[in-house]
């Protein structure tokens, strides 16, 4: 059974830095395309930052150049680094796995940017 659990999430001020993790178990990260994705109050779950299982990775427009999505395939973590937090950046912030045919999900962790 496929589990993910995410961490790292809180209250930060703009400008700031947070560093989110993925934990999964029941599979092994290594041979699977994942990503973070974020849903805000009254909006649509997005895609903020996804990775293959070959090494591409790819960002959603409005974190390029400040979220970085990185794997420890010992540790079968996934990490969304981010960094010059804005407002905007507030939502609750999701991991996702494609294997077996569907995709899974994490609880989510909640990260706000408010001063």
């Amino acid at each position: 059974q496929v589990q993910l659990v995410e961490s790292g999430g809180g209250l930060v001020q703009p400008g700031g830095s947070l560093r989110l993790s993925c934990a999964a178990s029941g599979t092994i990260i290594s041979i699977r395309d994942m990503g973070w994705y974020r849903q805000a109050p009254g909006k649509q779950r997005e895609l903020v930052a996804f990775s293959t299982r070959g090494g591409s990775t790819n960002y959603a427009d409005s974190v390029k150049g400040r979220f970085t999505i990185s794997r420890d395939n010992a540790k079968n973590t996934v990490y969304l680094q981010m960094n010059s937090l804005k407002p905007d950046d507030t939502a609750v912030y999701y991991c996702n796995l494609v294997g077996y045919g569907r995709g899974y999900w994490g609880q989510g962790t909640q990260v706000t940017v408010s001063s």
